[in-house]
């Protein structure tokens, strides 16, 4: 019986060891899929256009949502995308993407937002809106 339980337990830590990683991937893969394919709420208030992509701008309640997309997809890129409510810090979602940075959701209320995004060297930053 002493061999068998040693064996069982080795069974046993091998199967942990799997179980564990086979969590981790799904508890990781569900979120980068639906990173990959949300979008934000609201309606679209604004566009804000710039040489290699432009910065979608949603609005609902007192929510603020944007993303970054390129104006051509493929392989990935580098982007960025930042939400800032006037006397908050900005939220960012930055890194390199294929399709969008975002999206990026900040409570703004009813005070100003400034935004910005980027696809690859080309930028744009529109100041304080949405008041």
């Amino acid at each position: 019986m002493g061999g068998s339980g040693a064996g069982t337990r080795r069974r046993l830590a091998a199967c942990a060891a799997v179980l564990t990683a086979a969590g981790l991937l799904a508890v990781a893969a569900p979120h980068e899929a639906r990173a990959a394919s949300s979008s934000c709420a609201g309606r679209k208030v604004r566009t804000l256009p710039f040489a290699t992509g432009s910065v979608l701008v949603y609005k609902r309640g007192g929510y603020v949502c944007a993303v970054t997309v390129p104006k051509k997809t493929g392989a990935p890129r580098k982007m960025s995308v930042s939400v800032q409510a006037r006397g908050a810090r900005p939220v960012v979602d930055a890194g390199r993407f294929t399709y969008r940075a975002g999206p990026v959701t900040v409570y703004a209320g009813q005070r100003c937002v400034w935004l910005r995004g980027g696809v690859d060297r080309g930028a744009v930053s529109s100041g304080w809106i949405l008041c």
